[in-house]
């Protein structure tokens, strides 16, 4: 498994990163749940490397001195979520983004993955940017937007880039309802996009660390966010 290092992005704040071993496939961004650059994080980076990707975390809590704080914690991490905004949320994709172009890799041959509020994240940086593919594992905010951001079922139809979103049925912070009605407005972008539902799964189904965690549906999401990737990010 490759390393994942501590990098230094924008002015100065912090983040992790990975890279291949040879001729990388592309980039992505891996963005973070609500608890920081977790281990499981830092993990996804090294896993995506090994699939063929350099990529890059930025801490977007590092304004509060970028705590990583362990799944118990959830009153520690709410305080932090509701001081993030959208435009702080902006600057650091793209100071994330021009460490991949750093590197030669254009936005169009990167993707950005996101977990929890990460996943949130995704779906509405793939609303703005010319990336070449996201992936959304269950970010909540479907009905009511967060980070000033609006509801991601009211940006779902401004879709411009590729787009896969991964849930499960059991997550308490979406549900079904809130699942399908993204499913039906994200199908109105002008972008493809898919969205697939795991019954037996719920919220961080695919964090090992976490008393969430399903394998099954785990492994089926992440074979999932593999071939998107393949599928959408052209070679160099």
């Amino acid at each position: 498994m490759p390393e994942t290092i501590d990098v230094r992005l924008g002015q100065g704040f912090p983040g992790a990163a990975a890279r291949p071993a040879g001729e990388p496939a592309g980039g992505v961004l891996v963005i973070q749940e609500a608890f920081g650059l977790t281990g499981h994080i830092r993990g996804i980076c090294a896993r995506l490397a090994a699939a063929g990707y350099v990529t890059v975390a930025p801490a977007l809590f590092h304004r509060q001195g970028a705590p990583v704080l362990g799944y118990d914690e959830l009153a520690r991490a709410m305080p932090l979520m509701r001081a993030l905004r959208a435009d702080q949320i902006r600057s650091d994709v793209e100071a994330a983004l021009g460490y991949l172009g750093q590197l030669g890799l254009p936005g169009r041959r990167c993707a950005i993955v996101g977990f929890c509020m990460g996943g949130s994240v995704a779906l509405m940086m793939a609303t703005e940017l010319d990336l070449g593919a996201a992936v959304t594992f269950y970010g909540g905010g479907v009905a009511a937007g967060r980070f000033g951001f609006p509801p991601l079922a009211d940006a779902a139809a401004s879709l411009r880039v590729p787009w896969l979103g991964l849930y499960g049925d059991q997550d308490h912070t979406v549900g079904v309802e809130q699942a399908e009605l993204l499913r039906e407005r994200a199908a109105a972008a002008p972008a493809e996009t898919e969205l697939v539902r795991y019954p037996d799964a719920g919220h961080g189904f695919n964090c090992d660390d976490r008393d969430s965690f399903a394998p099954a549906a785990a492994a089926d999401a992440w074979s999932r966010t593999l071939a998107w990737l393949t599928a959408h990010l052209p070679a160099a």
